[in-house]
């Protein structure tokens, strides 16, 4: 156990960047699990690793605005695509989004597959390099954010179907390659799982609360033992979320009493 790794000054812009992503995460995560399509959030961050590994196939700068762009592309039409689905064939919805996230995935693995670098290219989009988050990418990402927040606030259910699919495959494209896909999915539906029983605000507080804690664990436990990040906060999440379940439930319960 390295006590010496717990240096605010590694640590602390990586869980900035957390409480960012949980910013907008959380919201959507309560409406992901509230529209039964859980799968969602997989499918649109692999559409955008697969933008990613595009723009890296015909040797774009990782970091570059090229990139970034590649990744929203494939995002912004992956998921419009898929509002269409949903007003189409409601009924089949979560078998397409399951589909979609086989296909891309497939996709990605098959333009890797002469790059000999490519396995572990893949391995850095799906477990993230949260890490190494910069004050720039946190200004980016917040800068982000706060409209996409503020668009949500604004429009609430006005915001439609499609309107729900575009912000919601933005806000993922801008951390799927911070965070990674596993981190991704993590960051909405386990936060949305332990406060699903409660109204709107105490539910986002609720969820928000899980999902600081699981980051500030989650950072300290992958500093301490020299784990990955981007898993070590992925269990750390799945632990809170289960702890935070069963208090909530047991204080419902001593409240009917």
């Amino acid at each position: 156990m390295n006590w010496t790794a717990l240096d605010p000054g590694l640590l602390v812009w990586p869980f900035v960047a957390g409480l960012l992503v949980l910013a907008t995460h959380v919201p959507l995560g309560r409406r992901v699990l509230a529209r039964g399509i859980i799968f969602l959030d997989l499918a649109v961050a692999q559409l955008a690793v697969l933008g990613v590994v595009a723009a890296h196939a015909l040797g774009l700068a990782a970091d570059g605005w090229p990139t970034q762009l590649a990744a929203a592309t494939a995002a912004l039409i992956g998921a419009a695509l898929l509002a269409g689905c949903e007003r189409r064939w409601p009924q089949i919805q979560e078998a397409l989004i399951g589909s979609t996230f086989v296909v891309a995935a497939s996709l990605a693995v098959l333009l890797l597959a002469g790059d000999p670098h490519g396995s572990e290219h893949l391995a850095e989009l799906l477990t993230g390099q949260i890490l190494w988050a910069t004050p720039t990418q946190a200004i980016q990402i917040a800068a982000l954010y706060s409209i996409l927040l503020a668009l949500m606030v604004w429009r609430g259910e006005r915001l439609g179907g499609l309107g729900f699919y575009l912000v919601f495959a933005l806000a993922i494209t801008a951390s799927v390659q911070l965070v990674g896909v596993y981190l991704v999915f993590a960051s909405l539906i386990l936060p949305a799982l332990a406060s699903r029983g409660l109204p709107a605000r105490p539910g986002l507080l609720a969820g928000w609360a899980v999902g600081a804690l699981a980051y500030a664990t989650g950072l300290a436990a992958s500093a301490l033992f020299d784990w990955p990040t981007g898993p070590a906060i992925v269990i750390a999440l799945a632990a809170a979320a289960l702890l935070a379940g069963r208090v909530l439930r047991v204080a419902a319960t001593v409240r009917q009493r």
